[in-house]
């Protein structure tokens, strides 16, 4: 009976330990990788692949994979269970956050609007840039058609060809805020991600699209992606694009961001998020990302968040 009773014990206890691993889903046996699946918006997925090659340097035992599918998707894995951690690129709605949604603030980037390098009217757009009752009148009334009514040329011919998202995404979301609207508001021929749209706006001269900013720019240059320009928006309306609005390289549009002179939204925070509050290798790894990944942001292309939010962001997670 002995022998039996210990037999038993042992089996409860190993049917126990596959339970908790199973629910926790991320807990490894010895020796072996445990996995943190990572999924989500474009925009932040260079600087997710970053952090996560510098993290496992340092923790070889965990495996980070990340994967890019737009805002909505991240929160739709991690929801259901799919990923351990969304990349969402706007706010978390009142919903989601019923639904068990717990976001933490990273980083900080931008959406900024993109045409074809050989648009028609190209000198004239870099002169002038574009309102933002113009881009409402191209992306949310379609009363604006034609460059000759940006520019106040009639003279000019050329329609306008519109392009959006046409995946669930915080830049697309962010955009169509900046434009007093919503995603579903946003008119155009929908494309997928961030370098699909891109792609579509490189292909066509009459084009116009948005992106995030880095895929607005090369990273080994600094510069506009080859074929691209970003589109001055005219913020202060004063119907010519003043040295502070020019930020045809990624260094100004960055320095833009950091000091507030870029529209918010567009601009906005990027945010991880798990289900109910992280624990385990999910919660060390964004520990690790709000404290020593921090010294990867600023190479990597983004902007760092104010240091009282980033100490504010760890307390949330703590």
């Amino acid at each position: 009976m002995k022998r039996h009773f210990r037999f038993t014990t042992v089996v409860l206890a190993s049917l126990l330990l596959l339970m908790f691993v199973n629910a926790c889903g991320r807990v490894p046996a010895e020796g072996t990788k445990s996995t943190i699946a990572v999924s989500g918006a474009w925009a932040l997925y260079p600087m997710m692949v970053r952090w996560a090659e510098e993290y496992q340097k340092s923790n070889p035992s965990v495996l980070i994979d990340v994967s890019a599918g737009g805002a909505g998707k991240g929160i739709a894995d991690t929801l259901s269970g799919a990923a351990d951690i969304g990349m969402v690129s706007r706010d978390l709605s009142p919903e989601e956050v019923a639904q068990g949604a717990f976001g933490v603030a990273v980083t900080k980037d931008a959406v900024f609007p993109m045409i074809n390098a050989k648009n028609p009217v190209l000198d004239e757009l870099l002169s002038r840039g574009v309102s933002r009752d113009a881009l409402i009148g191209i992306y949310i009334t379609g009363q604006v058609t034609t460059w000759s009514q940006v520019i106040n040329n009639p003279a000019v011919t050329a329609e306008i060809h519109v392009y959006t998202r046409s995946d669930a995404c915080g830049a697309a979301e962010m955009w169509a805020k900046y434009l007093a609207g919503k995603q579903e508001d946003l008119l155009g021929i929908g494309v997928y991600g961030d370098p699909g749209i891109l792609e579509a706006v490189i292909k066509d001269p009459s084009g116009i699209g948005f992106n995030n900013l880095n895929y607005a720019f090369d990273a080994s240059t600094g510069q506009p992606v080859a074929g691209a320009m970003e589109l001055p928006i005219d913020i202060n309306g004063n119907g010519q694009v003043d040295a502070e609005e020019k930020l045809n390289t990624k260094a100004k549009a960055i320095e833009a961001i950091a000091t507030g002179r870029y529209p918010s939204p567009p601009a906005r925070a990027l945010f991880l998020v798990t289900k109910g509050k992280p624990t385990g290798p999910v919660r060390d790894l964004i520990v690790w990302i709000l404290t020593e990944g921090q010294q990867y942001v600023d190479e990597a292309g983004y902007i760092q968040l104010p240091k009282e939010q980033l100490q504010a962001e760890l307390q949330k997670v703590r």
